[in-house]
């Protein structure tokens, strides 16, 4: 979120960083909860956070959401590391700019033949951070979304007989307003009774 923003240095150790963390939001490390998609890639970095006494919350996919909660007060994620998807740091970045929030990022090829096709695309600098700013530039940044599954920031899909519930929301930076939608779509000839 805003207060961490600029607390963070991507190539210090974790414990550095969850420090950092806890000092610019007035926590102990203890305190924190930190989200990792749940890879074995992450094994070192589990290890790091654990000990550097911070609590985990281990996912297995939703890493936009992830991002996006880190960014919000009364989520209970206070940081979100580890390697994810180069499409969902862009979406993330977007919404964590009309959240005046901060991310750095940086590119990690985990497969073959991912950093030939990044230099393809005129990426050079394999070791260059990147800001949210980098990521999702301009001043008209608009993100929406709507819930698959439960997040710390936004339900599921929820089913019912006769119909179902899905929450959105809409994000503009230009605007700096952030909307909610709570949505109940009821299936045709259904004889449903609508519950709040």
């Amino acid at each position: 979120g805003p207060s961490a923003k600029k607390a963070i240095d991507i190539d210090a150790p974790v414990k550095t960083n969850l420090k950092a963390i806890a000092r610019s939001l007035g926590r102990d490390v203890e305190d924190l909860v930190v989200i990792v998609l749940d890879r074995p890639r992450h094994e070192k970095l589990i290890a790091d956070i654990r000990k550097a006494g911070a609590r985990i919350k281990l996912i297995g996919d939703g890493d936009l959401s992830a991002g996006i909660s880190a960014a919000v007060r009364r989520t209970n994620v206070h940081a979100v590391m580890g390697i994810g998807g180069a499409p969902e740091g862009v979406l993330a970045a977007a919404a964590i700019r009309c959240l005046n929030g901060g991310m750095l990022a940086r590119l990690v090829p985990t497969k073959p033949g991912q950093e030939e096709r990044m230099r393809k695309m005129g990426i050079t600098d394999l070791k260059r951070i990147y800001t949210e700013e980098d990521l999702a530039p301009g001043p008209d940044i608009l993100f929406v979304a709507t819930g698959v599954t439960d997040g710390s920031f936004m339900h599921g899909v929820r089913f019912f007989g006769g119909g179902y519930r899905t929450s959105s929301v809409s994000m503009s930076l230009r605007e700096r307003l952030i909307r909610f939608a709570d949505t109940v779509r009821l299936e045709d000839g259904s004889d449903v009774v609508v519950e709040f």
